[in-house]
């Protein structure tokens, strides 16, 4: 995967170094989690703060440069859990929230990198704040709230085109002087690159189609 980023980089005429490579490591097993660690692999997107204190709280002590990154979305009520645990929260999307990770970052004394979530689909059933509304949460972010807000993370519509998407985004992060953009995945991360991204979000072409746990009956 590194050498199918880097060859993308090159393509696009950018440096490979440029991009970094988060493994979405949300429903893996112990097993895949620690042959990833034995790569050198060290970047991590979780989706849920109880299932990522699960997998990473142990290891912070045998991995100190692990990075953990929050890519799904974040109740309020878990925002001092998150603070805790995440070195970047990537899905602020609205005002309340802004206003407990400040919160949490002062009880907590940790600051975590922020991500400002964009839903540039405007999809109701998606988290993120609309392209409209992305400056002034980011500013709000910012200047009201304090947070260290370096770029902006999106999830495009699964049936279009991404490329628009992705130039909307970048779009948004250079009229705010934002310098980092968390977009693509396994199936687009090459266009994502072509546009920009500096991190991209890769699970299943890591470790495999997900496994969903099954409920009980």
């Amino acid at each position: 995967m590194r050498e199918r980023i880097a060859e993308t980089c090159v393509a696009a005429g950018r440096d490979p170094s440029s991009v970094v490579l988060t493994a979405v490591s949300k429903t893996q097993p112990d097993e895949a989690l620690e042959a990833a660690l034995a790569t050198g692999q060290r970047v991590f997107g979780e989706n849920r703060v109880q299932e990522a204190q699960g997998h990473w709280t142990a290891r912070r002590a045998a991995f100190p440069d692990l990075e953990l990154r929050l890519i799904g979305p974040l109740q309020t009520n878990k925002a001092v859990e998150a603070v805790a645990l995440f070195d970047v929260i990537e899905t602020l999307d609205r005002e309340k929230l802004a206003a407990a990770l400040a919160s949490a970052m002062q009880k907590t004394g940790r600051r975590p990198r922020v991500l400002v979530q964009v839903n540039t689909g405007a999809e109701p059933q998606k988290a993120g704040v609309l392209p409209q509304d992305a400056d002034a949460l980011i500013v709000s972010a910012r200047e009201i709230h304090g947070l260290n807000v370096e770029g902006l993370m999106c999830i495009p519509p699964a049936e279009e085109a991404p490329e628009p998407h992705f130039s909307l985004l970048a779009g948004i992060a250079a009229r705010n002087g934002l310098s980092v953009l968390s977009m693509g995945m396994s199936g687009d991360y090459e266009t994502a690159i072509s546009c920009g991204a500096t991190h991209v979000r890769v699970g299943s072409a890591l470790f495999g189609e997900r496994i969903t746990p099954l409920k009980p009956s």
